[in-house]
């Protein structure tokens, strides 16, 4: 009658890295690769958005007051990457630099009417490959640590 929505599992890393302090992992079931994807979208939407505010405001002189809505969202950012699964901070940020290429042009296009070259359409996909195989392949793997090889 009523769905439950599954809450997140915390568990042991066998490896005992990866967890930060805790050694402890999230284990959110199907719904991992969604929220990657969502809440890495939702941060690219905060960061380059407020940079692009800050950029208004000091670039184009159009008000300092953008420059604080900037601020806001850049510190917005900071709050949504920290909600990802992913409990390492620096996969997490690694993966996030191939969305933020790949945003930052996309924002370009719509925003500014930048027109990209292929050069940078090529660039971009290979920062989002990049990032899909840091953050997702993990999570596909069944393990939150990649191969101590």
């Amino acid at each position: 009658m009523f769905r439950t929505r599954h809450l997140p599992v915390f568990r042991r890393n066998p490896s005992g890295h990866g967890g930060g302090r805790s050694g402890y992992a999230v284990d959110n079931g199907g719904m991992t690769t969604a929220r990657i994807v969502i809440l890495f979208a939702v941060a690219a939407i905060a960061e380059i958005g407020g940079a692009w505010l800050v950029w208004q405001a000091v670039r184009e002189n159009r008000g300092w007051w953008l420059a604080l809505l900037g601020i806001l969202a850049l510190g917005a950012y900071g709050f949504v990457a920290a909600l990802q699964p992913e409990a390492n901070f620096g996969r997490v940020l690694a993966a996030y630099g191939g969305v933020f290429i790949a945003g930052s042009l996309a924002w370009g296009i719509v925003v500014d009417g930048f027109r990209p070259t292929v050069w940078d359409y090529a660039g971009s996909a290979v920062a989002l490959v990049g990032a899909a195989i840091i953050m997702l392949a993990p999570v596909l793997a069944g393990t939150d640590q990649a191969s101590n090889a």
